[in-house]
């Protein structure tokens, strides 16, 4: 399999866990983590499988304070896909096997100092108004 956005090579999984590359190869022959083979051999590891283990690692630190919020839906992942313009940006980060999609200013993408390969926790708090009409209503 040829390396693809879904995929990164084990060098940057473990730069992006804050682990060695030892410690990546440890994982996948223990079967703690999954890997797969590139065409060239090399191993590679699923983005879904990075945002499992910082999901893990998170839920047992003590030490990365978080500050208290109303909202439930958190979802630690990986910024996979970042475009901007002057004024708005569309960010892209895929927690585990969740694809989160954020409409946001550019301003914030800048101030955020958001990268493609960054960890990042997206807060989902949704509030939603459905608009209908009676059945039957006369067309106007």
């Amino acid at each position: 399999m040829a390396q693809s956005d879904s995929h990164v090579r084990i060098g940057r999984a473990a730069e992006m866990l804050g682990v060695t590359v030892d410690t990546i190869r440890r994982w996948a022959d223990d079967d703690r983590l999954r890997t797969v083979r590139s065409d060239g051999g090399q191993r590679l590891v699923p983005i879904e499988e990075v945002t499992r283990l910082i999901g893990e690692r998170r839920r047992a630190s003590t030490d990365r304070p978080i500050v208290a919020q109303s909202a439930r839906n958190r979802f630690a992942g990986i910024v996979t896909r970042i475009e901007k313009d002057r004024v708005a940006a569309v960010v892209e980060i895929l927690a585990g096997p969740h694809r989160l999609v954020s409409l946001m200013t550019a301003e914030a993408v800048d101030d955020l100092q958001l990268r493609i390969g960054d960890e990042a926790i997206a807060v989902v708090k949704a509030t939603n108004v459905v608009v209908e009409v009676p059945s039957g209503r006369e067309s106007r």
